[in-house]
């Protein structure tokens, strides 16, 4: 059940209808909008009272039964879309976002002048790899914290928020400590217990699809992070595995509309995973950009022909920050800044 409080209600009367909803025998889990508070109560109905008594009550807007298997991320659940902040950087408002960077950190010289870069073409956000999931065990791994270190040191001196992909449940707090955003890769969008790791530390967490995985199986993931107490989710559409080859994955434009039918959490786009290729990476940008994306996440490199990861993806530095100019009509023409 979603119970609304009524318009900027105080806090008192919200401990009032939370401390009804336990003794009821629900879950309660508080989502604040700027007016609005609303509560998504997790119980089976079928052996605890009814929460409709709470619509008499003085401080309830109204009580809406939820059918979706995904409550919280439910739109039912919350009707005004979500924003997450980093450091004072929101994804989900007005403001379009993107993130860029290298797809791994690879050394000091490399991160720095990407950094840079790509703050000065109007990146907001900074992603680099530490930790890499690798298809083969003989592929680059990471810098490990190393590659943590050097991007606090670029957030540092750029003041770009830092985004970073995490692997493991004995990497939480490690990586914790450096990003700003958790990433959860797609080879883990479904390690339930690693979501229930992160989600305990509080901050961002970006949930990127699986390969095969199915828009409902993802959003379940993602009920797993607001479950637990952390509303700070966004989803991330980074291509799925199809019968293809002509592309690295086939980029899932259409789960953007659906998303936000769906679900109240901020959409992020990654086209350079999603196509595998620089060349298309623009294109599928502008087509993000359209279909209502809150921000993109771009693979960003000086010269990607030596990357240690993924260098046919990768956009040149000059590349990004014309990439970047293109996008603005079409930023402008969805009505974001």
């Amino acid at each position: 059940m979603i119970i609304v409080l009524k318009p900027n209600i105080a806090k008192k009367d919200e401990g009032i209808v939370v401390k009804e909803i336990k003794r009821l025998g629900y879950k309660p889990h508080i989502m604040r909008g700027v007016a609005h508070t609303v509560i998504g109560a997790i119980g089976d109905e079928r052996t605890h009272r009814t929460l409709e008594v709470l619509s008499s009550w003085p401080q309830v807007e109204s009580v809406i039964p939820v059918q979706k298997r995904h409550k919280l991320v439910s739109r039912e659940a919350h009707k005004a879309n979500s924003t997450v902040n980093a450091r004072g950087v929101v994804i989900g408002g007005k403001k379009f976002q993107v993130m860029a960077g290298p797809c791994s950190v690879e050394s000091e010289k490399q991160l720095m002048t990407t950094a840079h870069a790509v703050k000065k073409a109007g990146a907001t956000i900074l992603r680099g790899g530490a930790f890499k999931p690798r298809t083969s065990p003989y592929e680059f791994q990471g810098l490990g914290e190393k590659g943590l270190k050097l991007l606090a040191k670029a957030r540092k001196e750029t003041g770009l928020p830092i985004i970073t992909e995490l692997l493991s449940e004995q990497h939480v707090e490690l990586v914790a400590d450096y990003a700003d955003i958790l990433q959860i890769g797609t080879r883990n969008a479904q390690n339930f217990q690693l979501l229930i790791a992160v989600v305990k530390i509080g901050k961002p967490v970006l949930l990127k699809r699986g390969l095969s995985m199915k828009i409902e199986e993802w959003l379940l993931a993602g009920e797993y992070i607001l479950a637990n107490e952390n509303p700070n989710l966004m989803f991330c559409e980074r291509g799925v595995r199809t019968f293809e080859t002509y592309t690295r994955n086939l980029l899932d434009l259409g789960a953007i509309p659906i998303l936000k039918k769906e679900s109240h959490c901020p959409v992020v786009i990654d086209p350079s995973q999603g196509a595998g290729r620089a060349d298309l990476v623009t294109a599928m940008c502008k087509g993000s950009v359209a279909m209502g994306a809150d921000a993109l996440l771009i693979e960003v490199h000086p010269n990607p022909a030596e990357a240690w990861s993924d260098g046919a993806q990768q956009v040149t530095l000059e590349g990004f920050a014309k990439l970047m100019d293109e996008l603005k009509p079409f930023i402008a023409a969805a009505g974001r800044e």
